[in-house]
Parts: C-alpha cells; structure tokens; sequence
C-alpha cells in the first residue's frame, strides 16, 4: 500500500460500531513498526460533500478508470481513520499524483487551522 491507493475496507463508523465494506484513500503510512495507514473514507452520496474541503472525483476526471471507483465519488477529509494494513479486503486502482496533493494540502490547510 502507499499513499494515493484507492483500498477496499470495513471502514468503522464515528460511534466505533463495525461500519460497511466501502472505498477508501490510503493518504498516508504511518512512522514505525507498524505501518498503520491513515484512510479518508470514500462514498458515492454527493449529498454529504463539504464544498472546497472534500475532493469529488467524477466520471470524466483523467484518473477515474485508474482509481478503480465505480460511480462519482466523494473523498471525505473529515472522515479519518487508522488502521492496520491487514484488514484491507482488497486494492481497488490508485489516484493521480496531482490529485493526492491537491487533497492533502487541504488536509493539512484544515488542520493548522
């Protein structure tokens, strides 16, 4: 896995309850030993984006067929989780480098608030 990777997982949900099997973004590989991936969770509902913070990939955007996503999505960055590697169910496709940096400086943005 590495950052960019669209990844197939059993996302927990905010109350901690065992959440769906859904698309994720590997956004980055933690420091250490063991190499826990941080995910934003990934959802085809465009009803739930946050305009200028989440990231839409549609249809038609260059990186689509190679992202292995389905339909119009949306990268939620306020949808954050932790996890180990070997709970990934499967590798889905990957974003485009260019992508991957546009969704981390609006992470980053939002965090130094």
């Amino acid at each position: 896995m590495k950052p960019g990777d669209v990844v197939l997982v059993r996302f927990p949900q905010a109350d901690l309850q065992a959440g769906k099997l859904r698309p994720a973004l590997v956004l980055a590989i933690a420091a250490g030993r063991h190499a826990d991936l941080l995910l934003a969770m990934i959802t085809s509902r465009p009803y739930q984006v946050s305009p200028a913070f989440d990231e839409i990939v549609e249809t038609t955007d260059a990186d689509f067929t190679a992202s292995g996503l389905k339909t119009r999505s949306v990268i939620r960055l306020s949808r954050l989780a932790s996890i180990e590697t070997a709970i990934i169910n499967a590798l889905l496709g990957e974003i485009s480098a260019e992508r991957l940096s546009s969704v981390k400086k609006r992470l980053i943005d939002w965090l130094q608030g």
